[in-house]
């Protein structure tokens, strides 16, 4: 099978004609293009297997006994509008088609026609009709996703992800959240809490210990009474008593101060808190939630953070994977934050074209969840391109230098194939790389060569 013919092998057709000779002929020839076809020779009995879920092209015959090609595409219409129909035309019904074409229908051709022109129409059409469900994956997607689904994502991960959090969410045991920055550890903390009884009355509090200085997070945990130090003029509860009853978030905790975490730990362990300036302790009933962006439990990356204080905290980890790691998540992801975005903006929801379908799934989102967040609102105000191309810049200072020279291998790829219309000669020619490496490359980097068409 060549490579075009693999790549159509995924794209359906149904053929109607009444003529069986010349269906029979057509259906051969779309078969050695690598179609899978099913052929009927009744308008009826084509209808009965299209509905709103065929991802495929309809080429029909126009004249037919019955139900003719035109009644047959208006028919088709309303079970779904946007899927493409190519017409076979005899040239006394040329008028005819072209009145389709102008409500709809995706090509005509006449009879006698080249198997190519066939060929080449319908694989046009199959990869339109193939954006089309691709969008409407994302918007179901993103409707799943408004409908209550935390922690968005179909993939195993994930799925055990959300089963962990239900199983522990009630129980008062401190939990560890492990991920890189974006991936979402603030949401883990923020179902745990509401996921457990403690939703009903108090308080979520958070606190990101990277963003306080030395000389302030201790009062901003622990409080302080008036007096307490030079400038307290009032008292003031801390973070600590303020989440009693509910949740205390340390978010990336590995910053906390080393003075600090000796006061941390005994709160852990004695579930007590004594404010600055005061010999008084008070009792506190909470559950801690503290994340990290490092191994905690590897000593080269836990640093200063005492060793006592991660095993008092470890007693459940929870791992979030990365956004690269997930990447059958990205577009349900994607298609949430474009909704929400639209929704902010007052935009309308866009339709996502091949370019970013392609971003989507190459880009390597070390920003992970919160990064592909602010893609899908930049897409919505229309400035992905620029999004695209300032992103893979900085990308490629961020990643090792083997991942650099892969991205920039895919780039000149792409480059190759944009300037010569995706013709596999012409480019191979330019990269003056043999035929088989240029395909190994084409699947190692995911690119489909049939995107970079000119008719696409």
């Amino acid at each position: 099978m060549t490579q075009s013919a693999a790549m159509n092998a995924s794209f359906s057709v149904v053929l109607l004609d009444d003529d069986r000779d010349l269906l029979k002929a057509t259906q051969q020839t779309l078969e050695l293009a690598g179609f899978q076809v099913q052929a009927f020779t009744a308008a009826a009995d084509a209808l009965a297997v299209l509905d709103r879920h065929f991802n495929g092209v309809v080429v029909s015959d126009i004249r037919m006994p019955g139900i003719d090609g035109l009644q047959f595409f208006q028919r088709l219409q309303h079970v779904d509008a946007d899927i493409p129909v190519i017409l076979i035309t005899g040239h006394g019904d040329i008028s005819m088609a072209v009145k389709a074409i102008q409500d709809g229908a995706y090509d005509f051709i006449t009879k006698p026609f080249a198997t190519e022109r066939l060929a080449h129409s319908v694989r046009q059409a199959a990869e339109k009709r193939q954006l089309v469900m691709e969008n409407r994956a994302l918007r179901e997607a993103a409707g799943e996703a408004e409908n209550g689904l935390p922690l968005i994502g179909q993939t195993p991960a994930m799925e055990w992800l959300r089963h962990t959090l239900r199983q522990i969410a009630d129980t008062d045991v401190d939990v560890l959240v492990t991920g890189e920055t974006g991936s979402g550890k603030e949401v883990v903390a923020t179902l745990l809490h509401r996921w457990s009884s403690r939703r009903s009355a108090n308080n979520f509090v958070a606190l990101n210990c990277s963003a306080l200085p030395e000389s302030i997070i201790e009062s901003e945990l622990f409080g302080h009474e008036q007096g307490a130090f030079t400038g307290a003029q009032k008292r003031r509860l801390g973070r600590i008593q303020h989440a009693d009853g509910g949740t205390l978030f340390l978010d990336e905790i590995e910053s906390m101060p080393q003075s600090v975490q000796v006061q941390m730990l005994r709160v852990l362990e004695m579930r007590e808190v004594a404010p600055l300036g005061t010999n008084e302790v008070r009792p506190i009933d909470l559950r801690i939630v503290a994340a990290s962006k490092v191994d905690l439990g590897d000593p080269a990356q836990r640093g200063n953070f005492r060793e006592d204080l991660y095993y008092r905290l470890n007693v459940i980890t929870l791992s979030i994977p990365p956004l690269r790691e997930r990447r059958d998540d990205i577009p349900m992801l994607f298609g949430y934050f474009t909704n929400r975005a639209a929704a902010r903006f007052q935009r309308a929801v866009p339709d996502v074209p091949a370019s970013v379908h392609r971003y989507l799934r190459d880009h390597q989102w070390p920003g992970n969840v919160r990064e592909l967040s602010h893609f899908a609102e930049r897409f919505v105000l229309g400035l992905d391109n620029e999004t695209q191309d300032n992103a893979r810049g900085r990308l490629e200072n961020i990643l090792p230098l083997p991942e650099r020279l892969e991205l920039f291998e895919a780039s000149i790829i792409r480059e190759a194939l944009e300037n010569h219309d995706g013709d596999v000669r012409r480019t191979i020619e330019a990269l003056g790389i043999p035929r088989k490496t240029f395909y190994d490359k084409l699947q190692r980097h995911g690119i489909v060569r049939s995107e970079f068409s000119k008719a696409n």
